[in-house]
């Protein structure tokens, strides 16, 4: 019998996406709830700079659109960070730059975070490593980069990589059962990448062989 997802009793938050997402649902666990805890309580923040640190496929993106959803602002990525840009932020007061990494322009970089601070605005920046890590050439960057609280995204736990297991293959219309999961829970590594490289092997021999999941077909998707 298969494991619907209506029968996971964990929370799932619900909102409105930009046309682009297609998934609508992202599940909160112990591995990113002291972000979401923090980005609730808006404007209550230690600092006005947050840097969101987290691997590909961990959810930054997710995270970012539920914010905008309730607080609104604009967002950008960083390598469409431009002069035009700079000029557009003037009227929002939360300002989001996604997937940073040091191919960026950093003088404008600089001149960005300078007009966020004296406009005491609010900044929200998503990277794969720290802003702190990064290898500035610029001095004052450096230290500006030191202003960030720095919010990790956590590997996933299990009722996280459950979820991810169960939704992502119940939208392929994928039926799985829950002892099957549990068998993969115990063998995958703790990396959303390695997580989702699953999902979609699952996809792929399913469409293939055109049967149900199987511990054979979940074996040869671990590479086992």
């Amino acid at each position: 019998m298969g494991f619907k997802m209506k029968d996971l009793n964990q929370t799932i938050i619900k909102f409105g996406y930009e046309e682009n997402f297609k998934d609508q649902d992202f599940f909160i666990s112990n591995s990113n709830k002291h972000i979401f805890n923090l980005l609730d309580v808006w404007p209550k923040w230690e600092k006005n700079f947050l840097n969101i640190i987290g691997e590909k496929f961990s959810g930054k993106t997710h995270i970012i659109n539920i914010f905008l959803e309730k607080f609104k602002g604009i967002k950008i990525s960083s390598k469409k960070l431009d002069n035009e840009f700079l000029k557009k932020i003037k009227i929002y007061q939360n300002i989001i730059l996604e997937d940073l990494d040091e191919a960026v322009d950093e003088n404008l970089l600089f001149t960005f975070l300078n007009i966020i601070d004296q406009d005491n605005k609010y900044l929200i920046i998503t990277t794969k490593k720290p802003i702190t890590n990064m290898q500035f050439k610029l001095k004052d960057l450096k230290s500006r980069s030191s202003n960030f609280l720095l919010l990790n995204i956590e590997k996933p736990d299990d009722e996280l990589i459950f979820a991810l297991i169960l939704k992502n293959l119940s939208d392929r219309q994928i039926s799985i059962e829950k002892k099957l999961i549990d068998y993969v829970i115990k063998r995958i590594d703790r990396s959303y990448s390695k997580i989702f490289d699953f999902i979609y092997k699952i996809d792929e021999i399913s469409l293939k062989k055109k049967k149900s999941i199987d511990l054979k077909i979940i074996k040869e998707a671990l590479g086992e």
